[in-house]
């Protein structure tokens, strides 16, 4: 089954059978705007982060939230890393959240200067961009967040992926202008 996963205004997450055109679940728990979601590798797992400043785990063979995270400010960007069991966490305030979910551990990252709209786990989980509305594209290590690099555009960068391979970052801005970065680490 092709699986699809829909934020929505009201805070709920749809998921959509794509081949059959239709919903096949709502999960129900955000009280605010649904606004990113990540799978984990297994499939087994959805991450889902909201204008109600909390994240939720939820169990996708069962439906059932598993795990709730809160924060101080509305959550815009979210990923799960791909290699371990790290969550990062792009918010509002400016700040991204590195929270280890099975433990204490968390680290927090200030270079932006305005919310973080989008973030992006590396496939080999060892590094992870975020994107804002100040107009910068920034890559930290997993999971301390030591700042790897840091490019400037010229309007907010709105959202952002990674190559399969890790050699390519992809960006769109609100300039309407798409631009690829090759990585050389």
């Amino acid at each position: 089954m092709a699986t699809c996963f829909s934020c929505c205004s009201d805070g709920n997450i749809a998921m959509w059978d794509l081949c059959n055109r239709e919903m096949t679940r709502l999960l129900r728990g955000h009280t605010d705007g649904a606004s990113c979601v990540d799978i984990a590798p297994d499939g087994n797992k959805l991450w889902t982060g909201s204008l109600d400043a909390t994240v939720r785990c939820w169990d996708l063979r069962e439906g059932r939230q598993l795990q709730q995270q809160d924060f101080n400010s509305q959550i815009f960007s979210l990923g799960y890393c791909p290699t371990s069991d790290w969550l990062a966490v792009g918010m509002e305030s400016s700040s991204v959240e590195v929270l280890r979910v099975s433990g204490p551990d968390k680290y927090q990252l200030h270079l932006h200067e305005s919310c973080v709209l989008s973030l992006k786990f590396a496939h080999s989980g060892k590094w992870f961009i975020t994107t804002g509305k100040d107009n910068l594209l920034n890559a930290w290590r997993t999971p301390y967040g030591a700042s790897i690099f840091q490019m400037s555009e010229s309007s907010s960068v709105l959202s952002c992926d990674i190559s399969v391979d890790d050699r390519f970052i992809v960006t769109r801005s609100g300039d309407k202008k798409a631009t690829v970065y090759e990585v050389i680490l």
